[in-house]
């Protein structure tokens, strides 16, 4: 049976809605947490945190070039980095968390200068020092597939190779310079519809591991 929203009342177009978005990213199982005893007490004396570009990884396919997943690995990255910055900066600015969050322009201009971007291994502290920050947010994503459409294209694919579905494994750290200590951790499992983006997957994400986040006021 199809669906008609204009069909029904605005509350219970308003539930449908809900329920579709719900549907397109939903949780699965619980996440997995790290909270160093020092986490808050030293989160509490940082001023100023960037966030690293977060690593991306695609699976690999059949007929797919290698080097065009690698190019949208890149893409996927940027995107979920300025996501998660627009989405502190918005928390910011209605005072749910302390602490300021450097633009991603000048991290990413820094860590050119620093040679990150030529694989040059860095510590975390290595890289709040060339920020000039006091922590480091870090992250990894694990793709089934691209998150949307637009980077199957990308990649030459056509409808469907990929499934219908995209499982991503995230996890987020956060890293103190003084102390080059671990500060928090946070892993979980997301499930997201074939319309899946970063904008909902980061919004989704967050929300729930900021619950936990030692810059939360």
């Amino acid at each position: 049976m199809n669906l008609n929203l204009m069909s029904i009342s605005p509350r219970w177009q308003h539930y449908a809605i809900v329920l579709l978005a719900i549907a397109t990213i939903s949780l699965n199982s619980c996440a997995k947490i790290y909270y160093s005893p020092e986490a808050k007490s030293r989160a509490g004396s940082h001023k100023l945190i960037a966030i690293a570009p977060p690593k991306v990884s695609i699976a690999a396919q059949k007929k797919v070039d290698p080097e065009a997943i690698k190019e949208q690995q890149k893409t996927e990255s940027t995107n979920f980095q300025q996501e998660m910055y627009s989405w502190l900066l918005r928390r910011k600015m209605q005072n749910r968390i302390f602490v300021e969050v450097q633009d991603v322009a000048t991290t990413n201009a820094k860590l050119k200068q620093a040679g990150y971007f030529d694989e040059t291994p860095m510590s975390p502290a290595e890289i709040c020092e060339a920020l000039g920050v006091d922590g480091i947010i870090t992250s990894n994503y694990s793709l089934t597939k691209p998150m949307s459409e637009g980077g199957a294209v990308a990649l030459g694919l056509l409808v469907g190779f990929w499934g219908s579905t995209n499982t991503t494994t995230v996890s987020l750290e956060i890293h103190d310079k003084q102390t080059q200590k671990l500060l928090w951790n946070y892993n979980h499992k997301v499930s997201g519809s074939i319309g899946s983006t970063p904008a909902q997957l980061v919004d989704n994400l967050m929300r729930n591991a900021s619950k936990n986040m030692p810059y939360s006021n």
